[in-house]
């Protein structure tokens, strides 16, 4: 872990975002994409990366290894009357699961979310994925509820939990 850098997106990240979405996309399941990654031209992430920037209340962290991404995490704000709230998303390369890498994202974006008035975060997480629901469940997340056949892989139905953390009810360290 002691050669990873953890930075706020910019711009110029968009084309290694990109790369990263085809190998982590390629490696797993667990992801509403495959190894085609994000459906987005370089520009596009590059215009989405700079709309998180813009909102006070997103975010988006990648984590680095050798000038290639390796994890990365991020929160959507949630507009109007939901403005309290955000959505989650992390991913992180299976060379680097059971590192400590997931816990160390999670923990940034939960200082975020406090810092910038966010109370509620959600997040969708396979309900089979147990590696990644006791991270969750390990920093207050708690499941609320299932949506059935959220993914179809060929013919086969996939299940996600729908899990929140509410930063109203405890001081999460």
């Amino acid at each position: 872990m002691d050669n990873i850098i953890i930075k706020e997106a910019s711009p110029e990240d968009a084309l290694a975002r990109i790369e990263y979405s085809k190998k982590i996309g390629a490696e797993t399941d667990n992801l509403s994409f495959g190894a085609e990654g994000f459906p987005i031209s370089v520009e596009g992430e590059a215009e989405y990366i700079e709309s998180v920037l813009k909102d006070e209340r997103s975010c988006s962290f990648f984590a680095w290894r050798d000038g290639e991404i390796i994890g990365d995490v991020s929160l959507s704000g949630m507009p109007r009357r939901m403005n309290h709230r955000a959505e989650l998303g992390i991913m992180v390369l299976k060379s680097e699961w059971n590192k400590g890498l997931g816990s160390r994202l999670l923990k940034m974006v939960i200082e975020y979310a406090k810092s910038h008035g966010i109370e509620i975060i959600n997040l969708e997480v396979r309900s089979d994925n147990f590696r990644a629901i006791h991270v969750y469940e390990k920093f207050g997340f708690r499941k609320i509820g299932t949506s059935f056949a959220y993914l179809k892989i060929g013919d086969s139905y996939i299940d996600f939990d729908i899990m929140y953390l509410d930063l109203r009810q405890k001081n999460y360290s």
